[in-house]
């Protein structure tokens, strides 16, 4: 059975917000045997009055719990710097570090990185076994290893240049076999030889999973798996993660679930995420912000929802046998939690859309998991991170 994760806020909100809530969530049910139930913790984390923080391109954890968050500097213009500083009074503000690290209390303890070495349009991060990060910067030709400290230990793809016809954005992407990139989405490594997977698939450019060996040299790809009847939909391989029983998941996000393969790229099965069309309850949602807000900043940001797809990321739990899948269903405006041996939705983590509440989720784009449980969403639009802890099985 299905649950729907309950959440707490602070008393005294005003009717009108709770009006706006009560009809946009799903009471709670009763959950299945075992399957972990949350509540957001809307304290964590902390960041310095002072910084501005826009939208977020992904989320990871190393063997501590320490997560790292990587901040899309490039959408926080002077003007926007300007008008958060009026609104601040008068008080200087600055752009949040496009590499953030916070300790499981939310504490920030690290905080790094120079967009213009780090690539436009940072998207995934993941920790390897030495605790190194690997980055991918979707709007890049390449991915990149740092130490835990920021140091830049390896660049896979040259900088300024693209997998095309003519080394542009702009030019064909060309699917070759070939350590460059058109966008890569998203980034793991094989802890048993150090093997590198790519998912080069963002932005209408490759949809290939290259592999490379922890030099960098090219190794092998494949292509998701579309049958002759699928093949109308266009491939597009926006997540990544390696699972502990040798197995490679694919977002295969146009088509709304993932896909497992080996790592030699031979396709094992499909796992449907499923999900429903929101859009006349979002533009109920849009007519109450209009009425009790009217210029609230969030109004603005809610006129762009519409219908997103189910499966733009994937994490498994961290027990030896990875029993379940998180997913990220942003049409849905949830992170779907998996039976990893079913493929089954056993419950789901989200406290409807907007942004008026802790818990609420407007445009996830990637949850992490760490060793207890607890499940870390970063937001693209939304713009925060939220932290959900485990409360009971």
């Amino acid at each position: 059975m299905r649950e729907k994760t309950r959440y707490r806020t602070k008393a005294g909100t005003c009717g009108a917000l709770l009006i706006v809530v009560a009809m946009f969530y799903s009471p709670p049910v009763l959950a299945q045997t075992g399957v972990p139930k949350y509540e957001v913790d809307p304290f964590w984390p902390k960041l310095p009055n002072n910084w501005v923080v826009g939208p977020l391109g992904g989320t990871c954890v190393d063997t501590r719990d320490h997560v790292f968050v990587l901040h899309r500097q490039e959408e926080l213009t002077e003007a926007v710097l300007t008008a958060r500083d009026q609104f601040a009074g008068g008080a200087a503000r600055i752009k949040a570090p496009p590499v953030m690290e916070f300790d499981p209390e939310g504490n920030l303890v690290n905080s790094w990185g120079d967009m213009k070495v780090l690539g436009n349009y940072l998207h995934d991060c993941q920790v390897d076994k030495d605790g190194n990060l690997w980055i991918a910067a979707a709007r890049s030709g390449f991915v990149q290893k740092y130490s835990h400290d920021g140091k830049l230990l390896l660049q896979i793809g040259k900088s300024g240049v693209f997998d095309s016809s003519d080394g542009t954005a702009k030019g064909k992407p060309l699917n070759s076999n070939t350590a460059q990139f058109f966008g890569p989405s998203a980034v793991d490594v094989d802890p048993a030889n150090g093997d590198v997977y790519v998912a080069d698939g963002h932005g209408g450019g490759n949809f290939r999973i290259a592999v490379l060996d922890k030099n960098g040299t090219f190794l092998r790809q494949f292509r998701l798996h579309h049958t002759e009847a699928e093949k109308t939909i266009a491939e597009l391989p926006h997540c990544m993660r390696l699972s502990n029983d040798g197995l490679v998941y694919v977002c295969d996000r146009l088509a709304n679930r993932l896909q497992a393969f080996d790592k030699m790229g031979n396709f094992i099965r499909n796992i449907d995420i499923p999900w429903k069309n929101y859009t006349a309850e979002n533009e109920d949602l849009r007519k109450y912000c209009h009425m009790l807000w009217r210029t609230f900043p969030p109004c603005s940001l809610l006129q762009k929802i519409g219908r997103g797809t189910s499966a733009v990321s994937v994490e498994f739990s961290r027990d030896q046998n990875q029993r379940f899948i998180y997913v990220v269903n942003q049409n849905q405006r949830e992170v779907d939690i998996l039976d990893h041996a079913t493929g089954q939705v056993v419950s789901t983590i989200g406290g409807g859309t907007g942004l008026f509440f802790p818990g609420q989720l407007f445009d996830a784009i990637r949850a992490a998991v760490d060793s207890k449980g607890n499940v870390y969403v970063a937001e693209d639009e939304g713009r925060r991170l939220q932290r959900f802890k485990v409360v009971g099985p």
